[in-house]
This record gives structure tokens, sequence and C-alpha cells, in this order.
């Protein structure tokens, strides 16, 4: 009976221990990430990659920017053990001259369940003109792509669509995406990989949102570390039209009534 007692307390412990120890922990690929300098109204971001190196799920609870000028979006669903998740910073330099140094709090059910990430940079004036070395034009990462044109065809009003472009990065150093421009403020974008490699290939998405109707051709700036050409400029086109399910009621009065 004692021996058995004595083996049941130390299957106990066993399990109180490896239960304590049982827990997610985040680990950053950076904590810091230095945008440079900047012309002023330029948006930029950064993906911050994390992967959970513990036992345990880690669910990212929250992500709070200290100023209202940085943006995130995350990871919303558990990050597996092993697994990789992301955090995106998005700074709006519209009327902020000057140095910025940001910080993002991560909370998450991991054994250190708040992590301080920072961006950082100069914003310089609107019409910034940089001038840079040839050795230094050289080391730069390049943006190529293969066609500046894309087409969706016909629209209804209120889809949203995703163009799909393949770029490649013909310079020496990583390239990144920093953020587009484009003057209806319907386009947004995300990368296949935060960083593209020298020589390597990847898939940029640009989702429209055709919210005006009629011919609609929008100029999308992509912009990005390449120092020769930081601000690359596609063309999206689309034929915006009312819904079908607008076209296919006549209102009488005040109240809407179908075909029939």
């Amino acid at each position: 009976m004692i021996k058995k007692l004595y083996f049941l307390s130390l299957l106990f412990l066993i399990f109180v221990r490896f239960t304590a120890n049982a827990q997610g922990e985040l680990q950053f690929e950076k904590e810091v990430h230095d945008f440079g300098t900047i012309a002023e109204g330029t948006q930029v971001s950064y993906v911050f990659r994390v992967k959970n190196i513990g036992n345990e799920p880690v669910i990212i609870s929250g992500v709070q920017p200290s100023c209202g000028c940085t943006t995130p979006t995350w990871t919303k669903e558990p990050i597996l053990p092993g697994k990789i998740g992301t955090i995106k910073a998005e700074y709006n330099s519209a009327g902020r001259p000057g140095a910025f140094n940001k910080s993002i709090n991560v909370v998450s059910n991991a054994a250190t369940q708040n992590r301080i990430l920072y961006i950082k940079g100069e914003v310089g004036p609107k019409d910034l003109n940089l001038s840079y070395t040839p050795e230094q034009k050289a080391l730069s990462p390049r943006l190529a792509v293969g066609s500046t044109n894309y087409s969706f065809g016909k629209l209804e009003k209120g889809q949203k669509v995703v163009a799909k472009f393949r770029i490649r990065n013909n310079g020496r150093q990583p390239l990144i995406i920093q953020g587009v421009k484009s003057a209806c403020n319907c386009v947004i974008y995300r990368t296949s990989v935060p960083e593209i490699k020298a020589g390597e290939i990847a898939t940029l998405e640009l989702r429209y949102d055709a919210a005006v109707l009629g011919e609609q051709k929008e100029i999308v700036t992509v912009l990005s570390n390449d120092i020769v050409m930081p601000g690359l400029k596609l063309t999206l086109r689309a034929d915006v039209v009312e819904p079908k399910a607008a076209k296919d009621i006549v209102r009488e009065g005040a109240t809407p009534k179908p075909y029939r």
C-alpha cells in the first residue's frame, strides 16, 4: 500500500511539473524596424514575423500601438507550437515631419504575456529627393514586375476583388514592400513573403474596392526600399456597374418590389 501511494505521488508530481512547463512562447525575428528616411505623406508598413517556440498554442489577444498614427493587424488564429504568425505595423507620416520612434505592445497568453516592438525612421519633406552613389544603387534591392497593368473587366458596385502581380528582386539586398498609395484610397495590399531575397520571386496582391460607378482607372504607387525606383506605378482598370439585385427591383412609392 505504501509503495502504491508513493508511486501515485510520484506520478502526480511529474504531472504537475509537466503542466507547469507546458506553455507557449513567442520569438520574434526582429523587434525593431527602421524605415529610414521617407517622404511626408507616405504610408509605410512592416510585417514582424513571430514563431511559437513553446509547447502550447499562443493566442495574440491584442496589439496596442503608442499612437493613432500606427495601425496594426495580426494573426487572429492560435499560433501552434513551431508555427509562424505575423504582426503588421502601418505608419501614416502625413503631417508628422521629423524623427519618429513608436512602440507596439503585443499581448498574448504566452509565457511572456507582453512584448514590445518598435518602428522608427525620419519623415522628410513631401518632395524628398535623396542622392545616392553608384555603389549604393548597385547594392540596392530592385523591384521588377512583368506587367504593370491589370483589368478586372466588369464589376458590380461594392464588389471587392484581387489583382495578383508576380514581382522579382533583381537587386543584391532583400526587397521590402512598404506600402501602396492610390488617389481613391480603395486599394490595400499584401505580399506572399515579408522580405523578398535577392533573385527571388513573390506575389503582390492588390485588393480593389469597386465603390464608384463607370469606367475606372486607378494608378497605384507601390512603395519599397528600392532606392533607384522607390515608387513603382501599377494600373488597375474596371468597368463598375450597378449590382444586378438593384436592377431587378422596381420602386413603387417608398416600397421596393422585385420584377415577376
